[in-house]
């Protein structure tokens, strides 16, 4: 099953929730609606609502909340891109310049908020004090999560359970509101809730986890953002956290010195450093470890094509190029 199998057993939702979508999106003030259609549309695969829908079909779940909780994730996981690029100067994203490149910095910030605020309002729509609550804690882990990477940053110390946390708090969280919800919204047990939740958990991690790989092995074409962003930024992820654990002497001090300084001046030496340590090949090991943990959280959700799809989807997380 490929991505578009998979977006295709809840076709109908992921249409509605792209409407709801451009719906919100509108404002008194037309610059709102201009950066922000700017960046919804500029090539996400919505990966958020569609856990959302699969989650709430895998249950059976027959209203309509569904939709407004994928738009929720979506316009939430938007704002967090719109303040990174801010945070970590970036100018590409997606293969489009970034909202901050375009626009400068202030626009970049305030439309977040908006995006945030507006989730909020669609939040209190829902009228499901339980849904309120996940998507609220949601909310504060990824800012914190945020913080925790920025302290992060320049770090040659950082450890492989520091940055899981970091992981956990601000990619795989958002992944678990979509998932969990729609438990919540059938009305299942908490063992079924809590399933939807380790299952995006771990999916959420293997996610990072290709990412970190292909901030080493990717094109900047494929990804749609520059070869090596990470590193740039002293970001210290899995490959380099490997390579200071792992690697000899002479690899150790190149990565540390790489986090500490940041930059791209040496490139090609930490590319080669990375890929020659055996870190991508640990990585890898890794995200396909968490990826099996995520199928595997599955076992009690009844079958179904919405499952096999959850599955899928978790095994496609390691799998992309980009």
């Amino acid at each position: 099953m490929n991505f578009s199998d998979i977006q295709a057993t809840v076709a109908k939702d992921f249409d509605a929730v792209n409407t709801l979508i451009m719906e919100q999106l509108s404002s008194n003030v037309p610059l709102i609606g201009e950066v922000g259609s700017y960046i919804i549309n500029s090539g996400g695969k919505r990966l958020r609502p569609l856990v959302s829908l699969l989650s709430a079909n895998a249950f059976n779940y027959k209203g309509t909340k569904h939709i407004t909780v994928g738009a929720v994730t979506e316009f939430l996981h938007t704002a967090t891109l719109l303040h990174d690029d801010v945070v970590d100067q970036s100018n590409m994203r997606r293969g489009n310049a970034t909202v901050n490149s375009v626009w400068g910095n202030a626009h970049s910030v305030l439309v977040g908020d908006f995006l945030i605020s507006r989730s909020f309002q669609m939040m209190v729509s829902l009228n499901n004090l339980t849904l309120l609550d996940i998507l609220a804690d949601a909310t504060n882990a990824i800012s914190e999560g945020e913080v925790l990477q920025l302290i992060n940053i320049h770090d040659p110390d950082t450890t492989e359970e520091s940055y899981m946390k970091v992981i956990r708090y601000k990619t795989a969280k958002m992944f678990e509101v979509a998932a969990e919800s729609g438990a919540v919204l059938a009305n299942q047990e908490q063992d079924q809730i809590q399933a939807m939740r380790n299952y995006a958990r771990h999916m959420g991690a293997a996610f990072q986890l290709a990412d970190d790989i292909l901030d080493y092995t990717g094109s900047a074409k494929e990804m749609g953002k520059n070869v090596g962003d990470d590193l740039a930024e002293g970001k210290p992820t899995m490959p380099l956290i490997y390579v200071l654990n792992n690697g000899s002497p002479e690899q150790s001090t190149i990565i540390r010195k790489a986090i500490k300084e940041g930059g791209l001046d040496n490139l090609d030496e930490i590319i080669e450093t990375v890929k020659s340590s055996g870190a991508i090949e640990y990585t890898h090991e890794f995200a396909l470890n968490e990826a099996r943990l995520a199928a595997e959280a599955l076992s009690i959700v009844p079958a179904s094509k919405y499952r096999d799809a959850l599955e899928a989807l978790a095994r496609l997380a390691v799998e992309r190029t980009s």
